[in-house]
């Protein structure tokens, strides 16, 4: 374990750059069609049941409610864009198209190779979820002050996820399996972390599940300042982020490197 660590680090606080780079020159070319396919989902959320459920429901949490959901959308928007480009995109780079082999053959290691690839998810997710954060600013659902303090926020998710999703991606035999982690991971997550509605409508029971959720985290750092409102507890939320950032960072190297050795 120990040496199957210390071989899947990387090389130096660089070189991951250049695995970013390259990301960055092939998606360039589909950017535009790329960038609408990861907001045409919370764009939908956001407008759909804003809209919709928001005549209904009326206000919550003292805001109306398209105001409320947009801070989990855009919390949302970056889990979801740093997911897929780790799952969908990071993955046949590894597995069919064998770039990171090639990339092996040069003086970069797979901990470079896998913190570029975090990197560029956490890029995507930046992305995703500002653009999210500038319709809701546009459309009077946001002020703009807050979005400057919003986007650190944004970043931070889009690394966590992209972090477990890595692991997902070391493990998973085929492309089936992502369906697993989307279904039961995801997608559950999304309505217990309080993105759609408050996590105090849940049981006891959820309500404790939701503080161990990476998404009710990044949607506790986002909403306040979205709405407003001052923020409690963000230096347990920024250290959680962080757990999820790390922890599976180093455990996807271990898990990659043992992967690519068979």
């Amino acid at each position: 374990m120990g040496e199957d660590f210390a071989a899947a680090l990387p090389a130096n606080a660089w070189n991951w750059v250049a695995v970013w780079r390259r990301n960055y020159l092939s998606w360039k070319k589909i950017a535009l069609a790329s960038m609408l396919g990861n907001l045409a989902d919370p764009l939908i959320y956001l407008f759909g049941l804003g809209t919709g459920l928001g005549m209904m429901v009326g206000r919550v949490e003292d805001a109306s409610y398209v105001a409320f959901l947009a801070a989990g959308m855009v919390a949302t928007s970056a889990m979801t864009a740093s997911t897929f480009e780790t799952i969908y995109a990071a993955y046949p780079r590894m597995h069919e198209q064998r770039i990171w082999e090639a990339i092996l053959y040069t003086q970069l290691t797979l901990g470079d190779i896998v913190l570029g690839e975090l990197a560029w998810a956490a890029t995507k997710a930046f992305l995703a979820g500002t653009a999210i954060a500038i319709v809701a600013a546009v459309v009077g659902y946001a002020a703009w002050p807050s979005l400057l303090y919003v986007l650190p926020a944004i970043a931070l998710t889009g690394f966590a996820f992209a972090s477990l999703a890595m692991v997902v991606t070391a493990l998973a035999p085929s492309y089936q399996y992502f369906v697993f982690y989307q279904s039961l991971f995801l997608t559950p997550m999304l309505f217990l972390s309080g993105a759609v509605f408050p996590v105090t409508q849940l049981s006891d029971t959820f309500q404790q599940v939701a503080h161990f959720l990476p998404l009710a985290h990044s949607i506790d750092l986002i909403r306040p300042e979205m709405l407003d409102r001052p923020a409690g507890g963000i230096a347990l939320h920024i250290g959680a982020l962080c757990l999820y950032a790390v922890l599976p960072f180093f455990l996807s190297m271990v898990l990659l490197r043992r992967r690519l050795m068979r």
